[in-house]
């Protein structure tokens, strides 16, 4: 794990909203209580969508820019090379080695973050995909040629964090969606709870609905970043006696 990454900086909040303003309102919303935020395809595709970067940037924001490049190598270097300047801390490739290399070789002061499984997939989706393999090693492999192409590290479900931990040496930080903090009725099949992705070794959990869709963001988010330090020291002591 990351280690020097501060513990507010872990949980980054998913702006899944169809509109700039939407966006803003949320982020004010939520104030201090969260300082990371990802900017997925919806709210790319609403429009002024880099003055919303700049001014996400002016609050002293991180990003996340979540669009999953998946093109030819030569597309994907040119869309990396208009993300350079904004500020952003993070983009995903889900492509193979060749996209995940031209990404990378032009990726500047923004980290690659390649994507494993989306964590909407389950065992029959990857069999209709044509994935034959285990889950795991389909997700240790990904991960694996990630970081021997630069990438800084990984998109995965909670569900094979640990499995990444154990099999890749080196410092790969790894990002985990579809964080559920109660039982999950929703799109999301691999989900873990908040303790459980810090526990198995996540760097930043990305959390939308359990936040935007609260009848108290603000409270749910705080809640959230509670846990996250919880589970951190409670780690950090473990490893200390180990």
């Amino acid at each position: 794990m990351t280690s020097t990454v501060p513990s507010n900086e872990r949980l980054i909040v998913a702006l899944d909203v169809p509109s700039i303003n939407e966006a803003r309102d949320l982020v004010a919303l939520l104030g201090d209580k969260v300082c990371f935020y990802k900017v997925g395809l919806e709210l790319f595709l609403s429009g002024d969508v880099f003055e919303f970067l700049a001014w996400l940037s002016d609050k002293n924001k991180k990003i996340f820019v979540d669009l999953k490049f998946f093109d030819v190598p030569a597309t994907v270097a040119r869309a990396m090379q208009q993300l350079q300047g904004l500020n952003i801390t993070f983009t995903t490739v889900h492509g193979n080695d060749s996209m995940l290399q031209a990404a990378t070789e032009v990726m500047g002061d923004v980290g690659v973050l390649a994507v494993t499984a989306l964590t909407s997939l389950d065992r029959g989706d990857l069999d209709d995909l044509g994935f034959k393999c285990d889950v795991d090693d389909l997700v240790c492999s990904r991960a694996r040629r990630a970081v021997e192409h630069g990438c800084v590290g990984v998109v995965a479900s909670g569900h094979e964090t640990s499995i990444i931990r154990k099999h890749l040496n080196g410092d790969i930080i790894i990002v985990v969606p579809g964080i559920r903090p109660i039982d999950n009725r929703d799109d999301q099949k691999r989900t873990v709870t908040v303790s459980q992705a810090f526990h198995d070794g996540a760097d930043y959990i990305v959390v939308g609905r359990p936040i935007r869709d609260s009848k108290n963001p603000s409270v749910s988010a705080e809640t959230i970043q509670k846990e996250i330090a919880k589970t951190l020291n409670s780690r950090i002591l473990k490893e200390a006696k180990a």
